[in-house]
């Protein structure tokens, strides 16, 4: 079955960098598109960012310039690289398998599989 876990989650100081990770499993990860989503406390959940089977990116605009989206096929992980954290970027941090190869829509019913999520920090 399909099996998304996201890692490297953390408490971190304004200003500073995290780097996250999505170990993926049961399904053939170069063939999809995957994104990165967050959630804070008391609000939706957001798109960060997407990157395609092709390597092709797309960012939400709170974290462009910021944020940088890598996979690596042979490891089926997908990496979410956030530097200049400020605490607005607090949040539980979620990967999601989106259902096409070249998928970069921001909606959350472009994704069919979901990890459990990591939690980001940012302490001021």
């Amino acid at each position: 079955q399909v099996q998304l876990v996201e890692s490297g989650g953390g408490l971190v100081q304004a200003g500073g960098s995290l780097r996250l990770s999505c170990a993926a499993s049961g399904f053939t990860f170069s063939r999809y598109a995957m994104g990165w989503f967050r959630q804070a406390p008391g609000k939706e959940r957001e798109f960060v960012g997407c990157i395609t089977s092709g390597g092709g990116k797309v960012y939400a605009d709170s974290v462009k310039g910021r944020a940088t989206i890598s996979r690596d096929n042979a490891k089926n992980t997908v990496y979410l690289q956030m530097n200049s954290l400020q605490s607005e970027d607090t949040a539980v941090y979620y990967c999601a398998k989106n259902i096409r190869a070249y998928g970069v829509r921001s909606e959350a019913g472009e994704y069919d599989y979901w990890g459990q999520g990591t939690q980001v920090t940012v302490s001021s």
